[in-house]
């Protein structure tokens, strides 16, 4: 498996990685260095990206992407929610998660979690801490470039699963050319803060954000790695060796 700080050297050409590598090395990162990305380097990415599956070639996925004063105008307004106190009032219009909880999935979520905040120095508790690191999300945790994937309201379940799969490329693509992602589901929330900013029409669902850049590994919170269930847990295999 290929060192998981494999990064781009700024001084060469952009970093290629084998499939294997780029999705054995893909993770989420949450500290991000403030190097620069330029355009051409996130159109080539989302060009990648749209050789994704789509049922019947509908290409559904939408991508807003900004970067400078635009970025921080979105951390800015969602801050500022933050602190008023208003962000009770803000609600995604789908449910990322299960609304009833269960086993295995709680288990895993709360093993991240532990993990994570473990790496911070985070004990249980600490809310004030806690609440600090979820800060990081809206400020793309320092990532030089973000993006908002969006779906037009009236398509079906299949267009979400394009998309998903589209979100899944575009951090493939990334992790290939030696950059790094975050999917940021928190940013559905503020939907309504943040569709003006970006001139996001009414019938476009926000689904999520991702923050792009190069990670910063001296963050202790890029050393988390989190645990895959085996095949034994996942995958049948019928009619092999007859």
């Amino acid at each position: 498996m290929l060192d998981l700080k494999i990064q781009a050297d700024n001084s060469q050409a952009m970093v290629r990685l084998s499939a294997d590598d780029a999705l054995q090395t893909r993770r989420s990162v949450r500290a991000f260095l403030p190097t620069p990305v330029s355009r051409a380097e996130v159109e080539h990415l989302l060009s990648l990206a749209a050789r994704s599956p789509s049922g019947s070639n509908i290409q559904p996925w939408k991508v807003h992407v900004f970067t400078g004063m635009m970025r921080q105008q979105i951390t800015d307004a969602i801050l500022q929610a933050l602190d008023s106190g208003q962000a009770e009032s803000y609600k995604r219009e789908w449910n990322y998660y299960p609304v009833q909880w269960r086993e295995p999935y709680i288990g895993r979520r709360r093993k991240i979690g532990w993990d994570m905040y473990g790496l911070l120095g985070i004990p249980k508790g600490d809310f004030e801490r806690t609440e600090q690191q979820r800060r990081r999300n809206y400020e793309f945790f320092g990532a030089p470039v973000g993006m908002l994937f969006t779906l037009e309201e009236d398509l079906e379940i299949g267009s979400w699963l394009d998309l998903g799969i589209f979100i899944g490329n575009v951090a493939i693509a990334a992790r290939g050319h030696g950059l790094d992602t975050c999917a940021q589901a928190a940013f559905a929330d503020f939907h309504s803060l943040i569709r003006p900013i970006l001139g996001i029409p009414d019938n476009q669902i926000i689904i999520c954000g991702m923050a792009l850049g190069h990670a910063d590994h001296s963050d202790p919170i890029n050393q988390l790695q989190t645990q895959r269930a085996p095949l034994t847990e996942f995958a049948n295999f019928e009619g092999f060796g007859e």
